[in-house]
């Protein structure tokens, strides 16, 4: 089990940018995949995007795509979302998740198996 702390939230007007930090412990970071969701309240928890293992492949929904970008240093056990032209329907509860495995081909919140506490953002009109 690989234990994930996010941070980086907050309120930002709409145009803004936000970049959320999420940082492992506990096991090897360069065995997990690493994806970012995100729950609006009333809504089903959102796929954002993924990152493989060393970082040289990803994944996003078409939601974000364009706009929100991720990234990992493995050395520093932390992965990255960044966020730009960020728009109100963009508020919500903001999760990093681990898998271990190679395969980036993972959509379903339910294909990850640590997350962490989540952050919020909130963007303003």
């Amino acid at each position: 089990q690989v234990q994930l702390v996010e941070s980086g939230g907050g309120l930002v007007q709409a145009g803004g940018s936000l970049r959320l930090s999420c940082a492992a412990s506990g096991r090897t970071f360069s065995d997990y995949i690493m994806a970012w969701f995100r729950q609006a309240p009333g809504k089903e928890r959102e796929f954002l995007g993924v990152i493989n293992w060393n970082g040289d492949d990803t994944y996003y929904a078409d939601s974000v795509k364009g706009r929100f970008i991720i990234s990992r240093a493995n050395g520093l056990n932390t992965a990255w979302l960044q966020m730009d032209s960020l728009k109100p329907e963009d508020t919500a509860v903001y999760y990093c998740a681990a898998a271990r495995g190679f395969s980036i081909q993972r959509t379903s919140w339910r294909s990850y198996t640590d997350w962490g506490q989540g952050t919020q953002v909130t963007v303003s009109s």
